[in-house]
């Protein structure tokens, strides 16, 4: 009788010293992550000039944002940005990681090469490319294009062009670490598959297709929203890159929410407003990823 209440009070102590550990990173979570959220939710609500609150207008931020032409705009974009970085950028990790899987030799050097991009400063970046597809004969496209007998082209100030070659400029920066992170997952693959495979008689393809690819298929959706939420946070390339131009071909809801608080009006109440339906949209997707996610584990 009397262990028991001895096992609760260590238990009770234990538990005091886990929460005792967890506390200085949940403060920090309160501080840098909660207050921020609640306090642009409870700024979109009101009338504000610069960041002081000045009167209570409830929805009237949200229904002048969204019945604003940009907003339609910057809300298509981004849902452009999204499909152009699923079809352009989803699968070419997983080539890049499985190629570089299967290579026997220099793998460290491809990892390298892979993921150098991502070390490279993000405005760089941007200059970097600005330069490659600019429009001026100077620009590097168009020298090498001309070699080919091709007029010169302006590849920024073309609405139909503009979002892909965003997106190309992201994948270009970003594809490296999520290489690294699908090879780390199929590392995980045990050897004695693939030998299984190669008494099978089973080829290369054969073996990404029934082993490598099972392996990744859940990290590949958690990578997928992920990506999806990122996308949603477009904003300097775009910004950089052609101002949002043209004719808000490339504006995208980051950008304007970033527009109206430091582009001249500093409405941060429209701001946030914009930032909050953000947040309710990635909500949203998350939890139908969650939905299907939880429908996909049950048929297992």
């Amino acid at each position: 009788m009397r262990a028991q209440p001895k096992a609760s009070r260590a238990r009770t102590a234990e538990t005091f010293k886990s929460w005792l550990i967890m506390l200085p990173g949940l403060i920090l979570m309160c501080f840098f992550v909660w207050e921020p959220l609640f306090e642009s939710i409870r700024m979109s609500l009101y009338k504000t000039r610069n960041v002081e609150l000045v009167r209570f207008v409830g929805l009237d931020n949200f229904i002048s944002v969204v019945t604003k032409d940009d907003f339609l705009q910057a809300l298509q974009n981004t849902f452009s940005y999204t499909f152009w970085s699923l079809l352009i950028g989803f699968f070419l990790p997983i080539v890049m990681a499985i190629l570089i899987g299967e290579t026997t030799k220099g793998k460290g050097f491809f990892r390298t090469a892979a993921y150098l991009p991502n070390m490279l400063p993000g405005l760089a970046v941007i200059i970097l490319w600005s330069a490659f597809f600019s429009g001026e004969k100077s620009g590097v496209l168009n020298i090498l294009l001309s070699g080919l007998g091709i007029p010169r082209q302006t590849y920024l100030t073309r609405a139909e062009w503009v979002i892909p070659i965003i997106i190309l400029i992201a994948t270009w920066k970003g594809a490296g670490a999520t290489t690294l992170i699908y090879m780390a997952g199929m590392a995980g693959v045990s050897a004695e598959l693939y030998e299984a495979a190669a008494i099978d008689g089973a080829t290369v393809w054969q073996r990404i297709i029934h082993i490598l690819l099972p392996a990744v298929r859940k990290l590949a959706g958690t990578l997928l929203i992920l990506q999806i939420i990122s996308v949603f946070q477009i904003m300097y390339e775009p910004m950089v890159l052609t101002k949002g131009g043209p004719d808000n071909a490339s504006l995208s809801l980051m950008q304007l929410m970033w527009q109206y608080a430091f582009g001249g009006s500093m409405n941060y109440g429209k701001a946030s407003a914009v930032a909050v339906i953000v947040t309710l949209i990635l909500l949203l997707m998350t939890a139908v990823y969650s939905y299907f996610n939880r429908k996909e584990s049950d048929w297992d």
